[in-house]
């Protein structure tokens, strides 16, 4: 089983910044994506970005791009995602997820963490 938490939520306001990281844990496998997610109130869950296991390959919604940034750290186990320039309407819980080489979907997903951003 594989276990992944996020951290790094909060309060903040328009115009300011937050990092968000999600740590794996548990079985490991050779290769996967991961993928950060999030879900406001009374709204579907909407992809955010993705990075291959190299890190040399990156995928934004259009909402975020040239705002939020996905890097990861293989040794650590960790992806971030650094939130610059927030939105009210980037105000969602925020997900991340793993997916393994061999499958097309995200199998594993974290608990997610509050993102709020004040006007």
């Amino acid at each position: 089983q594989v276990h992944l938490v996020e951290s790094g939520g909060g309060l903040v306001q328009a115009g300011g910044s937050l990092r968000l990281s999600c740590a794996a844990s548990g079985r490991t496998f050779s290769r996967y994506t991961m993928g950060w997610f999030r879900q406001a109130p009374g709204k579907e869950r909407e992809f955010v970005a993705s990075i291959t296991w190299s890190g040399g390959s990156t995928y934004y919604a259009g909402s975020v791009k040239g705002r939020f940034t996905i890097s990861r750290d293989n040794a650590k186990k960790t992806a971030y995602l650094q939130m610059n320039s927030l939105k009210p309407e980037d105000t969602a819980v925020y997900y991340c997820a793993l997916r393994p080489s061999y499958s097309d979907n995200y199998d594993y997903w974290g608990q997610g963490t509050q993102v709020t951003v004040s006007s």
